[in-house]
C-alpha cells in the first residue's frame, strides 16, 4: 500500500461517514447500535472524538474528551461538527510530506499508509455502525473494505486483547464478501438490523 492510497482510503472512509450522518433522522439518535452499548448519538460522539485524535496527535495535541467516553457535541448540527473534524484530519494527512516514513497516532507511530488505513478503519466501520442503525440502505463497500484490511490485520487481535476495544471475532461465512468479513472480524454480525426492521 502505498502512502497515496492509505490516505484516498482515509477520505473514503471520511465521505462515508459524512453521507451516513447526514441521513440519520432526527428522531434516531438514541436508537441502538451493533455497538451494543451505546446508541447512534454516543456512536458518532466516539468517532468523532477518535477521528479528531488521530488529526490532533500530528501536532502534539489531544482531544479534550476521551473517545470512550467522549463529550457531546451533537445540540448544534451534528454533520457540520463531523465535517470539521473531518476535513482537520484529511488536512493533516495530505500536508505530510510524501517520504514520510512514520508519523505519530494515537496507537503509537506507524508507516503513513498504515496509519491512514487505522483512522480509515475507525470511521468507516462506525459509519456502517450508524447506518445499520438507522436502517440506511449504506453498505461497507468491498473495495474501501480491502484497503482497510491491512491496519485490521495488524491491529485489531493486539487491541481487543489489551483493551477490549472490539467484541470477539465472529465467524467469517463462505458467502461473505471482504466486507462482510471485515466487519465479522471487527466482531460485528453484517446482517445486524433494528430490533423491529
Amino acid at each position: 500500500m502505498t502512502n497515496i492510497q492509505g490516505i484516498e482510503v482515509l477520505t473514503r472512509s471520511h465521505d462515508y461517514l459524512r453521507e451516513v450522518v447526514a441521513a440519520v433522522p432526527g428522531s434516531a439518535w438514541a436508537a441502538p447500535t451493533p455497538c451494543s452499548e451505546w446508541t447512534v448519538r454516543q456512536v458518532l460522539n466516539h468517532a468523532r472524538i477518535d477521528q479528531q485524535a488521530y488529526g490532533l496527535v500530528l501536532t502534539g495535541d489531544r482531544p479534550d474528551s476521551d473517545p470512550f467516553h467522549p463529550a457531546d457535541s451533537l445540540d448544534g448540527d451534528p454533520a457540520a461538527e463531523l465535517d470539521k473534524v473531518l476535513r482537520a484530519v484529511a488536512d493533516g494527512y495530505t500536508r505530510l510530506p510524501a517520504d514520510t516514513d512514520e508519523i505519530p497516532t494515537p496507537l503509537g507511530p506507524m508507516p503513513l499508509p498504515l496509519a491512514a488505513a487505522t483512522a480509515a478503519m475507525d470511521a468507516a466501520v462506525h459509519a456502517w455502525d450508524i447506518a445499520a442503525a438507522t436502517d440506511q440502505n449504506r453498505p461497507l463497500d468491498a473495495d474501501l473494505a480491502e484497503g482497510i484490511w491491512p491496519a485490521a490485520d495488524h491491529l485489531v487481535d493486539q487491541l481487543r486483547d489489551a483493551y477490549r476495544v472490539f467484541a470477539p471475532a465472529r465467524e467469517a461465512r463462505g458467502e461473505y464478501d471482504r466486507a462482510e468479513a471485515l466487519l465479522a472480524f471487527l466482531g460485528r454480525d453484517p446482517h445486524w438490523t433494528p430490533v423491529g426492521s
